[in-house]
């Protein structure tokens, strides 16, 4: 029997390019999808962003102006810190992966998720518990063991908003998990399906360890297992779900599909078997065991040649979409966020090696580094996803210009940002390195302090342009596709 064009274009554009097409019927309708929480979710992330940058501004203002704010608990250097960084991670980065997978798991399992009232009541579960709850406990800094902040990167909060936490963890796991597992498709699940199941299962497990053990571990050995966390957090759930944003995105917006499905599993295994073992390379030259030192630094490099083949995977697939790229504003965030992604673990993997860690270590170079990664890859990446989830979603508006704005603020910022405080570790190396009293190093960087403290300026304008976009109109929703599914042909005018 012969197959007609259209069937065999739509086989074409149903898997990975030269695998076998998945099963799931072009045009099928979408299941039902809980428009309501997308817009909570996505809203409570831009609201908790904008707080959260104003947090870093204000930390980057007290490192020229010490007496910035006052000297109360609430505006200290280490609370606004906490603040900040605990900000972005939960209250931006995890409000709005939740946001996408409210728009991304009907359509990647072709079913609802578990349940509407569990969706908001984890909604406020982890708004008000984890992120308000927080910021609040952080800013009054209690004294008792639940209640205090913790003196550990990446999970500042308090023990009693981490318990909280663990609860939304697993919550989340069971609303989104099952609609993902049941494989509708008899190929076998996307790519994006295992990145998110196996975002969420990792991270629930690894969280604990990294928030609770080093508070009851002792010395160096307490220090290990924080520095693992410092890395899970990022590897083991900003990562995941990031990838699983750029490898539903890109197909959906070019009408192409992945590049192949061989990378993108050995990409997803060697981030799950390797990622984990990465956090000890912040202990390097300190007393814990070298065989765990080294441990570190070879797992480092291997997320390196990772990050290779996922970056080839999804920019060979969108070769020859160079003009779609430049002109639409979800794909470029997307596309320049795997950008960042590359340059920032390779970056990373380099500094992991003693030979570098002798000289950036403590210097601002690392925090350029790790604002490459949340803000260039995991916010670009993210605020892409949103862009393409809020362009795609009924009764919601979205205005092109203002997302082209947004992207170049931000951008300007971030750049900026990057290379100043690159310079600034390049010469504080330098100095530490040399006879010259530390007080030359701290007058030496002043400067540079400075023109970080400005770039937060086109950054907050990024920010609020963005949320502007996405409250005003620049083409009729009639106009703009709905979604169905990132395997699918008809994705290309309905994703």
């Amino acid at each position: 029997m012969s197959t007609s064009p259209a069937a065999v274009e739509t086989q074409h554009h149903a898997g990975h390019e030269g695998g076998p097409p998945l099963s799931v019927v072009a045009g099928a309708p979408v299941a039902s999808v809980e428009t309501g929480l997308i817009r909570a979710h996505a809203f409570a992330a831009l609201a908790s962003l904008l707080v959260a940058a104003l947090f870093g501004t204000a930390v980057a203002i007290k490192l020229v102006y010490p007496g910035f704010l006052g000297g109360h608990v609430w505006d200290t250097w280490g609370s606004m810190r906490a603040n900040h960084t605990q900000g972005i991670l939960f209250g931006w980065l995890g409000n709005a992966f939740i946001a996408f997978l409210y728009f991304a798991v009907p359509r990647l399992g072709n079913g609802a998720v578990t349940s509407r009232a569990l969706g908001w009541g984890v909604f406020g579960l982890w708004n008000v518990g984890v992120v308000l709850l927080g910021w609040g406990l952080v800013s009054i800094n209690l004294s008792s063991f639940l209640w205090a902040i913790k003196p550990l990167e990446w999970t500042e909060f308090p023990l009693a908003v981490n318990l909280l936490t663990e609860l939304c963890l697993l919550l989340l796991a069971i609303q989104f998990i099952p609609s993902l597992a049941r494989m509708p498709n008899k190929d076998g699940m996307y790519v994006s399906s295992w990145y998110i199941i196996g975002g969420l299962v990792f991270t629930m497990l690894a969280f604990p360890v990294g928030s609770l053990v080093p508070q009851l571990v002792p010395g160096a050995m307490g220090a290990a297992f924080s520095g693992l966390w410092i890395h899970d957090a990022v590897g083991l759930f900003v990562t995941p779900m990031a990838l699983a944003i750029a490898y539903y995105v890109f197909p959906v917006r070019t009408g192409k599909p992945i590049y192949s499905h061989f990378l993108s599993m050995i990409g997803f295994w060697l981030l799950f078997f390797s990622y984990p073992l990465n956090g000890t390379h912040h202990y390097v030259y300190t007393s814990i065991p070298m065989d765990t030192q080294r441990a570190a630094i070879a797992a480092s490099m291997v997320m390196g040649f990772d990050v290779i083949l996922v970056v080839l995977n999804l920019l060979m697939s969108l070769r020859g979409h160079a003009q779609r790229v430049r002109h639409d504003a979800p794909l470029l965030f997307v596309w320049t966020g795997i950008v960042f992604y590359l340059v920032v673990s390779l970056q990373g993997s380099l500094q992991a090696s003693m030979a570098m860690q002798r000289h950036v270590h403590f210097t601002d170079w690392v925090i350029g580094h790790s604002h490459l990664a949340m803000l260039g890859f995991a916010t670009f990446v993210t605020l892409g996803g949103l862009a393409h989830a809020w362009d795609r979603s009924p009764g919601c508006r979205y205005h092109a210009g203002y997302m082209k704005l947004a992207y170049w603020l931000i951008l300007l910022g971030l750049g900026v940002m990057f290379v100043d405080l690159t310079v600034a570790g390049l010469i504080q190396d330098s100095l530490w390195n040399s006879t010259a009293p530390w007080m030359d190093s701290v007058r030496a960087s002043h400067g540079f302090w400075l023109i970080r403290a400005l770039t937060a300026l086109p950054i907050l304008l990024g920010i609020g342009t963005f949320i502007t976009a996405m409250l005003t109109d620049s083409v009729p929703r009639e106009a703009r596709a709905a979604d169905t599914h990132p395997n699918q042909t008809a994705e290309v005018n309905n994703g």
